[in-house]
C-alpha cells in the first residue's frame, strides 16, 4: 500500500526526485557514499526504545569495515542504546551537512564487547566521555568493561550530495523558482542490499 494525495496530477508528481535521481555504477555510488560519511564524521543513530517509540542520539564514527560500508561506533554498555539494540537490532544512521547534503543508512547493529575488537579501535578520547570511577578498573582505558562497540551492517542506503558548486546550485535553484521547474542540484542515489553485499564480497 502506498500513500498519494495527487493521483490525478500530471506525472511525475515528484519532479525533484525525477530530475535528481542518478543510477551510476556501483563503484561510484558506494565510493561517494563512503566519502560523504567520512566527511560528516557525526550522525544521528536511531533505535527503537522500550515503549516502541524511536530515539536518536548523536554518535561519532570510530571506524569502518566491510570495505567502508559497515560502520563502527564507541558506546558505554550502561547507556540506553545498548538495551534498545539487544531488544531490537534494527537501526538507522542519518548524516547531514549544513549544505543540505544527507545520507541515510538502515541495517542491523551488533553490540561488541570482545576486548580484542575494543583494543583494535580504542581511542584515548573515550576517557573524557566515560570518566575514571577510581576503582582501577572503570578508568576509561581499553580494558574498561563499559566500553563497547556498536557495529552497524548496512542493508540499504540512500543519499543526496551536491552535483554543482554553491554558486551553480543557487543559480539552478533561482531558475526553478522563476520557471516552476524543479532544479537539478543533487545526486540522489539509492543502494540496495544486493549491491551492498556485492561490495563487501568483491570490493568492486
Amino acid at each position: 500500500m502506498s500513500f498519494s494525495n495527487t493521483s490525478d496530477a500530471p506525472q511525475p508528481a515528484d519532479p525533484y526526485k525525477a530530475n535528481n535521481r542518478e543510477e551510476p555504477g556501483i563503484k561510484d555510488k558506494i565510493s561517494d557514499l563512503i566519502g560523504f560519511v567520512e566527511k560528516c564524521k557525526f550522525c544521528m543513530m536511531t533505535t527503537q526504545i522500550a515503549n516502541g517509540m524511536l530515539a536518536s542520539r548523536c554518535m561519532a564514527l570510530a571506524a569502518k569495515e566491510g570495505h567502508g560500508i559497515d560502520l563502527i561506533f564507541h558506546a558505554n554498555t550502561e547507556s540506553g542504546k545498548t538495551d534498545d539494540l539487544q531488544a531490537n537490532p534494527k537501526i538507522n544512521l542519518a548524516f547531514l551537512q549544513p549544505s543540505g547534503e544527507w545520507a541515510s543508512l538502515s541495517g542491523e547493529a551488533e553490540v561488541v564487547t570482545e576486548r580484542s575488537f575494543i583494543h583494535k579501535y580504542y581511542s584515548p578520547a573515550l576517557k573524557a566521555w566515560l570518566g575514571d570511577l577510581g576503582d582501577g578498573k572503570h578508568d576509561g582505558g581499553p580494558d574498561d568493561p563499559r566500553i563497547c562497540a556498536i557495529k552497524v551492517k548496512a542493508s540499504t542506503a540512500q543519499y543526496a550530495i551536491s552535483s554543482r558548486t554553491a554558486i551553480g546550485g543557487f543559480v539552478e535553484f533561482a531558475k526553478g523558482v522563476a520557471t516552476g521547474e524543479a532544479p537539478s542540484v543533487n545526486k540522489l542515489r539509492y543502494i540496495d542490499a544486493d549491491e551492498l553485499e556485492k561490495w563487501r564480497k568483491e570490493n568492486v
